[in-house]
């Protein structure tokens, strides 16, 4: 809905090419970045260079607009996974929409609410030894909003990424988990039964 009423407004996109930095941690926020289509994966890397997945935003989604809301540095990386076709709505125009449009600040409200969700919950789960119970958590969580017989469309690594796990431990997690008949996995893919 929000990408049809900014490209009805004369709000252009851009595409960035897979692995294009959209963003760096220490950056200014300028804008909040809304992606027509693609996806763009939000990281952060430790000392030893591993990746740590924030979040993974797809078609539809917005992304930078905590750090613009606050006006604080970005913390993360904003990388496209894929060639990514974005529309940038910048800080001056976001704020008169967020001002305009109440159905768009609601929209709004309910994300980041949603993303502190999310980021509670995956706090809990680090702090939770168990690295089955992770996993399951994180699982239930990117499953629940998928229809029965869809396939989860997040890789292995990137379950990794976002729990703290290796990816090896994940393989044999997921492996476990089918067989107790907690998913299904189809082609190595994880399925919502």
């Amino acid at each position: 809905m929000m990408i049809k009423y900014l490209l009805n407004n004369g709000y252009q996109s851009v595409i960035y090419k897979k692995g294009e930095v959209v963003y760096e941690p220490g950056a200014q926020p300028r804008a909040v970045y809304f992606i027509v289509n693609g996806e763009v994966r939000m990281v952060t890397v430790n000392d030893d260079g591993k990746e740590f997945i924030q979040g993974i935003f797809k078609s539809n989604q917005y992304f930078g607009e905590p750090a613009l809301l606050v006006n604080k540095p970005y913390l993360a990386y904003t990388i496209a996974t894929k060639d990514t076709e974005i529309i940038t709505v910048y800080k001056d125009a976001f704020f008169k929409l967020l001002e305009t449009d109440r159905n768009f600040s609601t929209e709004l409200i309910r994300t980041l609410s949603n993303r502190l969700f999310y980021k509670s919950m995956m706090l809990e789960e680090l702090a939770n030894e168990q690295a089955e119970h992770r996993i399951r958590t994180l699982i239930a969580y990117l499953l629940k909003n998928l229809e029965k017989d869809v396939v989860m469309d997040v890789t292995r690594q990137q379950l990794a990424d976002m729990s703290g796990l290796r990816v090896e431990t994940v393989i044999r997690l997921v492996k476990k988990l089918a067989a107790q008949k907690e998913l299904k996995l189809l082609k190595g893919k994880i399925v919502k039964i």
